[in-house]
């Protein structure tokens, strides 16, 4: 069960923090961060706290938001230090935040029970106790007609659940635990959540979960920002699924007048470099599969792309070495605009880590969230209602648009072929969330996807589900349908940029 879309307190206080620091960006004085120790002052208010036990909790979470909103890592808080250390060096455009990109604030955790098999109040204490019945280690025992479960004997099979006809007993599992596809989070000596990161993808599903918003990612809003108040010209590449993310009063027409009120140069879609990212798919796997590899899986998603290689080495080949949409955009607006800076506006957190690649930086200076985004529109106090309605652009076929929802991408690819070789059967395989990404590849790996195009997606829904969205998915599915229709080109094979492709490979 997701929370996205669902509006909470966490949407509003990241809100807040990210607006904030957008405002602290944007009226930056060289020299002057003391602004820094009032903002936790203004999101927090008063003398009563709202969330938790304490105002002075509430506040001391804000802080360390506000500094992984920076780009600045999380404080010991063992050690006295005002919410400004180190931030002097967050102020330069170049400068990129250090790993680990995704950060729990441990004293935000709630420390949740971790797998474990409780009996509810909803125990009606009654005479055929099947739940005692099928217990494997008579970990349940009754007292005064009620049952209870042994801890130490119970090993969580969940048989007493399944029989319980008043559905008294749960699972009860950490949330950023279940989300996680990469079983990176486990629990440090307090009981609280912890990161392996050496397991982490970075996909922000934890984060997305977390009903207590005590996770976050790092984000580079101070840095764009100051690179939008410099001489150098900046250039939002747009993601597809942005279509929808910022509300019905900010339209497709509106788009490019809304990030030149931020203070970037244009505007360009993400979804031409999904065009030329689906053309090199379409030869890859043409040319490849079967003769040399057995399968091909896509490239676009980072989180899946990192986890497949990592987990499945000697298939770490069949993943395919397509650029993705993000550098692709990236290249060709820095081919035609030498010495501008590009900031890829989407919906993921591991896009964050695919920019941070030393093979990516020169390509990619800044990634951003629709999320932060809105931070910075609020900040900047953008009237989406009055802005100037411009053409919607066409230069992007309807399949590359829809390469962020799940099957989008596979799609893409087998009309491309099919227009190439109508006589070819395609055969798909797609999965969403890396659990059963991972379950997809075990059955490539078993030999039972030979000659199968593989798309794997590591969030619920495709990037329209990423952790760095505001809306609905099935909402946001639609707006990238309507935005698709909009398209003078339905398949990448049409794409007039095509030609210059062979340039950006290089």
């Amino acid at each position: 069960m997701s929370m996205r879309g669902i509006h909470t307190s966490i949407n509003d206080i990241r809100k807040k923090v990210f607006t904030e620091v957008a405002r602290l960006s944007y009226n930056y004085q060289p020299g002057d961060l003391s602004e820094m120790e009032q903002i936790p002052y203004r999101i927090i208010p008063g003398e009563v706290s709202t969330y938790r036990e304490s105002v002075f909790l509430e506040r001391a979470i804000v802080k360390e938001r506000m500094r992984l909103a920076m780009g600045l890592p999380l404080r010991d808080v063992t050690e006295h230090a005002p919410v400004s250390m180190g931030a002097e060096e967050c102020v330069h455009p170049e400068k990129y935040y250090q790993p680990p990109l995704i950060n729990i604030i441990k004293f935000a955790c709630h420390k949740c029970p971790d797998n474990q098999v409780v009996i509810t109040d909803q125990c009606q204490g009654c005479l055929a106790h099947p739940c005692s019945e099928v217990c494997p280690k008579k970990a349940i025992r009754l007292e005064h007609g009620r049952a209870h479960i042994n801890p130490d004997l119970c090993v969580k099979c969940g048989k007493c659940m399944t029989v319980c006809q008043y559905g008294a007993i749960l699972r009860m599992e950490r949330p950023c635990a279940v989300a996680c596809g990469m079983k990176a989070i486990r629990s440090d000596e307090y009981g609280r959540a912890d990161i392996d990161q050496e397991k982490c993808v970075s996909c922000g599903m934890c984060l997305a979960n977390c009903p207590f918003g005590a996770i976050a990612d790092k984000a580079q809003i101070f840095q764009c920002i100051q690179a939008l108040r410099s001489d150098v010209p900046v250039y939002a590449a747009i993601a597809p699924a942005i279509a929808g993310q910022f509300g019905k009063q900010l339209s497709a027409e509106k788009m490019r007048s809304a990030f030149k009120a931020l203070g970037f140069e244009d505007v360009v879609e993400v979804a031409i470099g999904a065009d030329l990212c689906t053309l090199q798919e379409a030869e890859d796997f043409v040319q490849e599969v079967p003769e040399k590899l057995p399968f091909m899986g896509t490239s676009c998603c980072p989180a899946w792309s990192v986890m497949a290689k990592r987990e499945f080495p000697k298939h770490a080949e069949c993943i395919s070495m397509a650029l993705t949409p993000m550098v692709l955009t990236g290249r060709m607006i820095k081919k035609e605009h030498p010495n501008c800076k590009v900031a890829f506006i989407g919906p993921c957190a591991a896009k964050k880590l695919e920019a941070s690649r030393r093979s990516v930086r020169s390509d990619v200076d800044f990634v951003l969230t629709f999320e932060e985004v809105m931070g910075m529109f609020e900040a900047r106090e953008v009237d989406f209602e009055n802005l100037q309605a411009d053409a919607v652009p066409s230069n992007a076929s309807a399949d590359g648009r829809g390469f962020s929802v799940s099957g989008g991408v596979a799609e893409a690819v087998a009309n491309c072929i099919r227009q190439q070789h109508p006589e070819r059967e395609i055969l798909i395989e797609r999965a969403e969330g890396l659990n059963d990404c991972r379950k997809m590849l075990m059955r490539a790996k078993a030999g039972k996807l030979n000659g199968y195009l593989l798309e794997g997606m590591a969030c619920p829904g495709g990037c329209i589900g990423g952790a760095g969205t505001v809306q609905l998915i099935p909402k946001a599915a639609t707006e990238v349908e309507n935005i698709k229709k909009l398209s003078a080109k339905k398949h990448a094979y049409e794409s007039t940029f095509s030609r210059i492709l062979p340039d950006l490979e290089e």
